[in-house]
Order: C-alpha cells, then sequence, then structure tokens
C-alpha cells in the first residue's frame, strides 16, 4: 500500500461536466462474496474509467480503482457477507502534460524516512492564473518537472492552465499503461509522492481532468457467512 504523506482531497468524481455518454455496469456475484463486473468499450477521448461502490443506496461513494481506458472487468474480491453493494462507472477525460523519466536512488521507505521534513509534498494550490477549458488541448499542464527528494520520494511542480477542472490526477507507468497514483484538487500546482518499491524507475504525467456522467447503478447482495 502507498504510504501517502499528504492528504488526498476526497475526490469522487461527481459532476457531469464531461460530455461522454453514460456507460452501462454489470455486476455479477460469483460464490458468496465476489462480484465480478464489466462494462462497454470506453467512448472515444476517455483518459480512463473510475469505479466506485457504496452499501447504502444513495450513500456516499468511494472510489475503488482507476482503470485504464482499455480495461473492461474488475473483480471486487472477498466482500462483507449480507451485504448490499452498489457500484456506478465513470470516465474521465482531460488534457495531459508531458511526461517525465525518474530513476530514485536505492533505498527503502523506513520509519526513518517518516521522520524526514515532508513539507515538500503537501499540495501547494495556485489558483486565478488559468484561461483555458478543461475540454480544450489548451488546459494541458505544462512545465511539468519532478525533483527527487530522498530515495523514495520525489516532487512533482507544474503550471495549471485549466479554468474548470475537477481535479488533478497524477499518472506513472512503469510498464504496461498509465495508472494514477494520486489526485489532487482543482489548481494545485505542486504536491509530492512517496513511491512503492516497484516504483523506483517510472514515467510520470499530470492531467486535468473532469468526469463524465455516471453509469446505470449495479447492485447485488452478497451472501451468508462461511
Amino acid at each position: 500500500m502507498r504510504i501517502a504523506v499528504f492528504l488526498l482531497s476526497a475526490v469522487l468524481l461527481a459532476g457531469c461536466s464531461a460530455e461522454v455518454p453514460a456507460p452501462e455496469l454489470r455486476a455479477t456475484l460469483v460464490g458468496s462474496n465476489d462480484v465480478v463486473l464489466d462494462w462497454p468499450a470506453a467512448e472515444p477521448g476517455a483518459a480512463g474509467r473510475v469505479l466506485e461502490f457504496a452499501t447504502e443506496a444513495g450513500g456516499e461513494y468511494t472510489v475503488l480503482q482507476f482503470m485504464p481506458p482499455g480495461q473492461r472487468q474488475y473483480t471486487h474480491p472477498d466482500l462483507i457477507p449480507r451485504t448490499h453493494f452498489h457500484y456506478r462507472l465513470r470516465s474521465f477525460a482531460g488534457p495531459a502534460s508531458e511526461t517525465v523519466a525518474v530513476a530514485l536512488p536505492p533505498g527503502e521507505f523506513d520509519e526513518a524516512a517518516q521522520a524526514l521534513n515532508h513539507d515538500w509534498a503537501e499540495p501547494v494550490r495556485t489558483p486565478g492564473n488559468a484561461r483555458h477549458s478543461v475540454r480544450t488541448a489548451e488546459a494541458a499542464p505544462t512545465d511539468f518537472r519532478a525533483v527527487v527528494r530522498h530515495a523514495n520520494g520525489i516532487q512533482f511542480t507544474w503550471t495549471d492552465h485549466a479554468t474548470d477542472e475537477e481535479g488533478y490526477l497524477l499518472e506513472l507507468k512503469t510498464t504496461g499503461d498509465y495508472r494514477v497514483a494520486a489526485v489532487f484538487e482543482p489548481d494545485v500546482t505542486s504536491a509530492g509522492l512517496i513511491t512503492l518499491p516497484e516504483e523506483k524507475t517510472a514515467t510520470y504525467r499530470v492531467r486535468a481532468f473532469a468526469s463524465g456522467p455516471p453509469s446505470t447503478v449495479a447492485d447485488v447482495r452478497t451472501g451468508q457467512e462461511d
């Protein structure tokens, strides 16, 4: 599990700011307490999907997983027995920055590292300088930079050009597709990341994003406890 040294914003991708159709989501109970979710292919222009769940109808949804646009299935395993789960899916889109490759020096995260001064990792907001809608290419973050702070810590900075973003996604790639490493509030232009062991060498980018409308809600009730 990633060790966060900053407080991520409670961005649950609410709203309908990206003009894309709502996908259809299906949920299938496998065994007593595993749920397999599947959905159609992503609409053109989607940068990815985010899957959310709640345990009450109309309740507060929690982000379960950010996924690349090509992913069409997810398994939510080992769930609480005799519980009603509600799921919804959203697409997100928005222009991304140029990429930056980072190779960290040797060293693993340990208790001593937690005592270091991590003020540099706190998200910094710089409101009022943006000019472009997140729906346009001109809203892409520029001047994206990465500074290695220690063997497992990276500070990222960028220039915000989006006027109506829901927030920023810090994305990384070691192999395969990019994945979301952190979510930040609108107008953030600096933030840090504590990396996982498998992220010693990775490529990063930051994306101003807006989300599409929610999918149909798929709900399922788990079985009896074994």
